[in-house]
């Protein structure tokens, strides 16, 4: 599953509520570039949690679009995958002609709050295209998601100056920190070392005999909400293991409520992860000379 870029929209919108705004991940407009697995999984997943801000599943595949080598996705296309079919659009229903545009033009046409690169390829996020998504959206989220650093679709420091520093930007591979305007700042790994150990615990303490959708966008969830003061749009990974057991606690509820997992009360489960929790603990040694 790829939930990583979904805890990031998670906890980016809930700290906007905490600032006093309304946002929510319904209400954006996401346009992928790269519509491969990983891109349309993180689609998939996205559309679940539109689905369950209110929208229905027409209404949630609406606010996204993919766009692969050949251009975007559109439903005449007849070598797109089962994965893809979903996410591509009856051309129809456009409103404008995709032929023979490039990213600056589609940025143009459908107007992002949301961009996301999953396509390998370097550099794809050009000045010109993130300048044209500035200038209809003031706070563009921007994730270049490709990996390694080689590949990353942009790197955050032109990110960050081609916004005038109000991109909100995370990426694959790991970036030091930029500095803008004499603030430093941190450039959070999109990774899923921060959610894999709290479901696999989860997993643990709850006898869930499968992992179901509802399991991942419970440690979404879990994690958006943790309390940090770190400048990041992720907390530090030396909270890692309290970011666990939360995760852990919330994957476990949803594996019980989704009758995956028997019924079992909070202190049987609090039980159970501090028998199962696992600490780094080693033991001293000495070096024998021979």
């Amino acid at each position: 599953m790829f939930s990583h870029p979904v805890y990031l929209f998670l906890r980016e919108f809930s700290l906007q509520d905490f600032r006093g705004g309304s946002q929510t991940l319904s209400s954006q407009t996401l346009l992928f570039v790269g519509a491969g697995s990983a891109g349309c999984g993180i689609a998939d997943l996205i559309v679940s949690v539109m689905i369950a801000e209110g929208l229905n599943e027409q209404e949630a595949r609406r606010r996204i679009y993919m766009v692969d080598k050949d251009g975007l996705l559109l439903k005449d296309n007849p070598s797109l995958t089962d994965f893809q079919s979903p996410f591509a659009w009856p051309a129809e229903q456009l409103g404008f002609s995709p032929e023979n545009k490039g990213l600056d033009a589609l940025i143009a046409e459908i107007k992002p709050s949301v961009l996301i690169g999953v396509s390998g390829v370097a550099g794809l996020f050009t000045e010109q295209a993130i300048r044209q998504m500035y200038a209809h959206c003031e706070k563009p989220i921007i994730f270049p998601l490709s990996n390694p650093t080689s590949r990353a679709e942009a790197v955050p420091a032109d990110l960050l100056s081609w916004t005038e520093g109000n991109a909100i930007v995370a990426t694959g591979s790991p970036f030091s920190p930029v500095e803008y305007n004499g603030v430093q700042r941190v450039i959070s790994q999109c990774n899923n070392a921060y959610i894999f150990p709290g479901i696999g615990l989860g997993v643990l303490i709850s006898g869930a005999t499968r992992v179901t959708r509802n399991m991942f966008l419970a440690s979404a969830r879990a994690l958006a909400s943790f309390e940090c003061k770190d400048t990041g749009l992720l907390p530090d990974i030396r909270h890692i293991h309290d970011i666990s057991r939360m995760i852990a606690f919330a994957v476990a509820q949803s594996a019980i409520a989704d009758n995956v997992a028997p019924p079992q009360t909070l202190p049987t489960l609090t039980e159970k992860l501090e028998n199962t929790f696992w600490r780094p603990e080693y033991s001293d040694y000495h070096r024998i000379s021979l």
